[in-house]
């Protein structure tokens, strides 16, 4: 086994073989290799060599500086948090476009030009709105190459918790600030709704905006949008209502004045959601009224998030377990509601009820191009977890793959 290790602006390339110790000499200085029991490299130690650089080998900040011609000290200071985000494998998204093959000169502290290294995010409109562009990923994707279902929950988690992180609002939660932390409370979701259009195809990259708004008098309102970011086309909305909940104590809290007030710099002045609710309501569900249960439901370990609540795909998971496979085979999930009455835990084992609605029957689904069915996950005492609504569109069939799931 070999691979080697170029050191910024030196010629010299250290090529190393699969034998028990390694060293080499780059402009005059030794560079040693710690290594572990099968001989290859797990530890490099450069900073030994940073730390006593020579006129020949320089250190990765003053080769940026050199070949971007960065003179004033906010630049520097911006090119070393590049470096920092680089040495972790994480990658600036437009951060630093290439011009006539050089790197755009940046001229902006990190401050003002509220820009995340890390995932390559940005705040817009004064900052009230996160934008992040995100890759479609092998492993996020089902048979037909597309996104799944689940990924794109997934994103919106990740872009909401983003947003919360650029702007300083996290302190040491999963998106509690600071007064939250200190009252013990944390966030749990009430309500969501999904609409998805199109969804993206491996290699796509997506357009994702997010913000925030005060929803009533206890809740926080968040929308998305997620566009190609090639044509602005609107792959997928969503909407989401959060409320406050005593992590010691498990019961909802109200939202106090002084986390209001932390938040409130970061809200869209609005209460409108992207999405109008749907004003029908959802159907309780029981045996004599489903048209199939899937019982003995738990989760594991790995089903958990760091709230030790169940995650939300785990629970979309769970309502899918209960729609007919003939039926996904010839439907697309279109939208999607989920309405939560209570949270489970490690030790619960759920019931996953579903019925189809709208006049339509399993018998009879391939007739009509949109479909419907009412969900409900409850324990196995009947103690409700979540109610849901989804909505299914026709594949084409010229596109359709027979082994796709959501």
């Amino acid at each position: 086994m070999m691979f080697s290790l170029i050191l910024p602006s030196s010629s010299k390339t250290m090529s190393l073989s699969g034998t028990p110790n390694y060293s080499s000499t780059v402009g005059g200085r030794r560079a040693d290799f710690s290594t572990i029991a099968s001989g290859f490299p797990v530890k490099v130690h450069v900073q030994t060599l940073l730390r006593k650089t020579s006129s020949s080998l320089q250190s990765p900040a003053n080769s940026m500086k050199h070949e971007m011609d960065i003179t004033s000290a906010p630049e520097r200071k911006l090119v070393k948090q590049f470096m920092r985000a680089s040495n972790t494998h994480s990658f600036v998204a437009d951060s630093t476009p290439a011009v006539n093959g050089k790197y755009q000169k940046l001229t902006e502290d990190w401050e003002s030009k509220k820009l995340d290294l890390i995932t390559g995010g940005r705040l817009l409109q004064d900052g009230l709105v996160y934008r992040q562009n995100i890759s479609v990923r092998s492993f996020e994707i089902g048979g037909d190459r597309k996104m799944s279902f689940g990924a794109l929950l997934n994103h919106l988690q990740d872009t909401a918790l983003n947003q919360s992180r650029i702007t300083g609002l996290i302190a040491d939660g999963f998106g509690s600030t600071r007064e939250m932390s200190r009252n013990n409370l944390i966030w749990v979701v009430s309500t969501l709704h999904i609409v998805v259009d199109r969804y993206p195809t491996w290699t796509d990259v997506v357009e994702v905006d997010t913000w925030m708004y005060a929803s009533g008098k206890n809740g926080l309102g968040r929308d998305w949008i997620f566009r190609d970011s090639k044509t602005g086309e609107t792959l997928a909305t969503a909407t989401s209502v959060y409320v406050m909940m005593n992590k010691k104590t498990r019961r909802l809290s109200k939202f106090a004045k002084e986390m209001r007030d932390e938040i409130e710099p970061y809200l869209m002045d609005c209460e409108c959601p992207i999405i109008n609710k749907d004003s029908r309501k959802i159907l309780k569900l029981d045996v004599s009224t489903a048209d199939k249960i899937c019982t003995g439901l738990s989760p594991g370990w790995n089903d958990m998030d760091i709230n030790q609540h169940v995650s939300n795909v785990k629970y979309i998971d769970w309502i899918l377990e209960s729609v007919p496979r003939s039926f996904m085979e010839r439907y697309y999930l279109n939208a999607m509601t989920l309405e939560y009455k209570k949270e489970c835990d490690m030790d619960s084992v759920l019931q996953s009820l579903s019925k189809m609605v709208g006049g339509g029957n399993s018998d009879s689904f391939n007739a009509n191009k949109v479909m419907e069915y009412d969900h409900m996950l409850r324990l196995e005492n009947g103690r409700e977890i979540l109610r849901g609504r989804t909505v299914w569109k026709l594949k084409d069939t010229n596109s359709c793959v027979n082994n796709y799931i959501y």
